[in-house]
């Protein structure tokens, strides 16, 4: 079974896909995510290679993607502080979406690349040996029955 043209995405209130749903223009996806630097995550010391964001990806009605908003909010270094920022700075992008619903979602494959970082919804299914899509940063994995559930 291929990766669907649109990979469903269900909303979970109070867990990884809180902030996800429909809008006046379409579909989003929001999260707080970190990334580290290649190379890192096997190091004694990996956590102080993180970097917060807070991500805001737009989708057409048909799940296409239409744009991205992707905002550095800080290192581990300070953390709690990253986060809050990250955090705070989602609210306002959700806030300004007109009309906007939470809710379960289905979207298509995209790929934006900021400071060396992949943030999207790719195929991996090579690295995986079977259909998989996976989103990044935030690594939710989607892989068949495609009924919108994730692993991480």
């Amino acid at each position: 079974m291929a990766i669907p043209d649109r990979v469903p995405i269900v909303h979970e209130p109070g867990y990884r896909t809180d902030t996800i749903g429909r809008y006046d223009g379409g579909q989003f996806f929001g999260s707080v995510t970190a990334t580290l630097e290649d190379g890192t995550g096997n190091m004694p010391d990996w956590s102080r290679y993180k970097r917060w964001y807070a991500v805001l990806h737009l989708f057409d009605a048909d799940g296409g993607h239409t744009g991205s908003q992707i905002w550095f909010a800080g290192t581990s270094e300070h953390e709690k502080v990253s986060i809050k920022s990250a955090e705070e700075c989602l609210a306002i992008w959700l806030t300004a979406l007109p009309g906007r619903t939470f809710g379960d979602i289905a979207i298509k494959l995209f790929d934006v690349h900021v400071d060396g970082h992949v943030f999207g919804l790719v195929d991996q299914s090579e690295d995986h040996g079977q259909d998989h899509a996976e989103l990044l940063p935030d690594t939710l994995g989607f892989d068949p029955p495609w009924d919108g559930c994730y692993d991480t």
